[in-house]
């Protein structure tokens, strides 16, 4: 049996041989919220506690498709590039609207993309997002393209009365990685930490998925954001305080607050990406529409520590610097606060037709 040395703490950092960064971004989120008072009233007579105050809810004529393809556009209008310069799209996901049809060559065509180019649909549950990033990252830094696009976006999903249906939220962001010369923001380093912890789930022609109750918390998230921000950080000999802004998984409002304050983070440098609790849980939009709230905001030279958070289970963490190429940029598109503030209030029974939940046979 062969024995392999353990990596050194510093080379376990997934750094590219180009630099690379954040060329364009963009976020989309729907216009109708759901009350959690609401979900509530329904099911629980109005006594349950609510975890957040409301979440985001997809119109009839919207899935990961066409909303992957409004944060998308609002990521080239950033970027500033051709589409026919992308050389990849990837949607990551856990609620493509086909089982065996890709999503990402619809947003590929739907934006004036292909033929040129290469595509493919993500899957690690919340993180679906981030694991397209990496790959991005991976693609670009190589000097195989110049331009590739990374996408994390979800509808929302919650069995009726579950616990779930409170916070599963819809929306999710777009990232076009590119050479570091026009970045609005380099990506330093990632680093992923990942197991085989099953505490969520959905098996195929199931329609709501299963979750482990208390076990989501430890040791799903809390165990594999913090090793993989713990590692980061490490490795790359940074603290805490090297950091304007930090920004995680947000399942709910309170998991994200705990794992800052364990890890060393205050309140204000977590306060912007919290913006997004507002929605509900977009999964695998839920960590990177929360670095889009950032950048809409940071200044030049700005560091920002990402970790996002995927049931099954893994985190990928990022340490980003923000650059000068920010600030004329940013206004090209709507800001993920626009789409938050613009809001339509819905009761549950407008919100169980909007999401198929009453079958007429």
């Amino acid at each position: 049996m062969t024995t392999f040395d353990k990596p050194q703490s510093d080379n376990l950092l997934l750094k590219p041989i180009r630099s690379v960064g954040i060329v364009g971004y963009g976020a989309y989120i729907p216009q109708y919220r759901l009350p959690a008072s609401e979900v509530a009233r329904v099911w629980s007579g109005g006594k349950a506690a609510l975890p957040i105050k409301e979440k985001s809810v997809p119109g009839l004529d919207e899935d990961v498709a066409t909303m992957s393809i409004e944060a998308a556009r609002n990521a080239i209008a950033r970027a500033e590039i051709n589409p026919q310069q992308l050389r990849a799209i990837w949607v990551g996901s856990e609620s493509h609207p086909y089982a065996v049809k890709p999503t990402s060559t619809i947003v590929a065509e739907s934006l004036g993309a292909t033929p040129n180019i290469q595509a493919g649909d993500w899957e690690f549950a919340c993180k679906a997002g981030t694991e397209a990033m990496v790959a991005a990252i991976g693609f670009v830094g190589s000097a195989m393209a110049d331009y590739a696009m990374a996408i994390g976006m979800d509808t929302a999903q919650g069995r009726p009365g579950d616990a779930l249906e409170y916070t599963a939220g819809a929306g999710g962001a777009a990232f076009i990685i590119g050479p570091a010369t026009n970045s609005l923001a380099i990506i330093e380093h990632t680093y992923s930490y990942v197991t085989d912890t099953p505490d969520f789930f959905r098996r195929q022609y199931q329609k709501y998925p299963e979750h482990a109750q208390r076990f989501t918390g430890d040791p799903a998230y809390f165990k594999h954001i913090t090793n993989a921000a713990k590692t980061l950080l490490e490795a790359s000999q940074t603290k805490p305080q090297d950091y304007r802004y930090a920004v995680f998984h947000q399942p709910n409002s309170k998991f994200p607050q705990k794992v800052a304050a364990e890890l060393g983070f205050t309140k204000e440098q977590i306060a912007a990406g919290l913006l997004v609790t507002n929605i509900g849980n977009t999964y695998a939009g839920s960590a990177i529409i929360g670095l889009t709230a950032i950048l809409d905001i940071a200044e030049p030279g700005d560091r920002i520590l990402m970790v996002s958070f995927g049931s099954g289970a893994g985190s990928d963490a990022f340490s980003v610097v923000v650059t000068d190429k920010i600030n004329p940029r940013r206004d090209l598109a709507l800001k993920t606060q626009d789409y938050i503030t613009r809001r339509i209030p819905i009761d549950y029974a407008t919100y169980a037709r909007l999401r198929g939940k009453i079958v007429m046979k």
